[in-house]
């Protein structure tokens, strides 16, 4: 094994039947320009052929753990974490894939300042339907103790997220969400440390037909309305946030309705 000094990176990739858009997300790690990465695939029981794809890809970097059992997207996160052997953690969703020089920009940006802990980027949404992309944030991300602005808008994709592991040394993913637990934990996290926003894309993020917000759209219904129930008290000063969230919610339950009638 040729030794190197430059920090390794462990990225998660967690699974659940994501053969569709596999290989892009996989080709879009081997092709970084940054090289000192492994691959912490956590199969969470797929029945579909995700493992046959992966193991197309002949790399020793690539980590291949398999769930006996079907288990909620956010315990399946914490247990790849725990299986990392990064300095930096990052995660990639299997539909999601990444630009040339993600890992190589965020860890520029560690190496400059050891303070930070924790980076975010704008991205790409790209619509799979018209093959058409447009950038999600037009406007400054922002840095620094972000909470309040998190939550008037929320606009951290986990796909493009990069962070220190020690993080994750206090606190985890809370296991029970499905869908909401990167909302859930960053928030959190925001109330702690200072984010770092790079304003330009670094990842793609694919608007399809098997968004588990969209076939889930019930449970995400679900775990926001209990979020919103758990927090509005606790968060005092937060009533604007509230209170948005309920709008959010109202519309959430009037597409519900649509999809159920029409």
């Amino acid at each position: 094994m040729i030794k190197t000094n430059k920090p390794l990176v462990s990225i998660i990739m967690n699974c659940r039947n994501g053969e569709k858009y596999l290989k892009q997300s996989i080709k879009s790690i081997l092709c970084q320009s940054f090289h000192n990465w492994e691959l912490i695939f956590w199969d969470n029981k797929s029945i579909d052929n995700s493992k046959k794809i992966l193991f197309t890809f002949k790399d020793k970097r690539i980590k291949y753990f398999y769930s006996n059992k079907n288990i909620k997207l956010y315990e399946a996160r914490n247990k790849a974490i725990k299986k990392a052997s990064g300095k930096y953690i990052t995660f990639l969703d299997v539909d999601d894939f990444w630009k040339k020089k993600k890992l190589e920009n965020q860890l520029r940006i560690f190496k400059k300042d050891d303070s930070i802990n924790f980076i975010y980027s704008n991205y790409f949404v790209y619509y799979n339907k018209t093959k058409k992309k447009k950038l999600f944030y037009s406007k400054n991300l922002p840095s620094g103790y972000i909470t309040q602005k998190l939550l008037d808008a929320f606009l951290i994709c986990i796909s493009t997220v990069m962070m220190k592991k020690k993080i994750f040394e206090n606190d985890l993913f809370n296991k029970n969400y499905e869908i909401i637990g990167d909302f859930d934990y960053f928030i959190k996290l925001s109330m702690k440390i200072k984010f770092y926003a790079i304003q330009k894309p670094l990842t793609i993020y694919r608007i399809h037909e098997y968004n588990t917000s969209k076939i889930k759209l019930n449970l995400y219904i679900n775990e926001l309305n209990s979020w919103i129930k758990k927090y509005e008290k606790k968060f005092k000063n937060l009533n604007i946030f509230i209170s948005g969230q309920k709008t959010i919610l109202r519309k959430q339950k009037i597409k519900r309705l649509l999809l159920k009638y029409f």
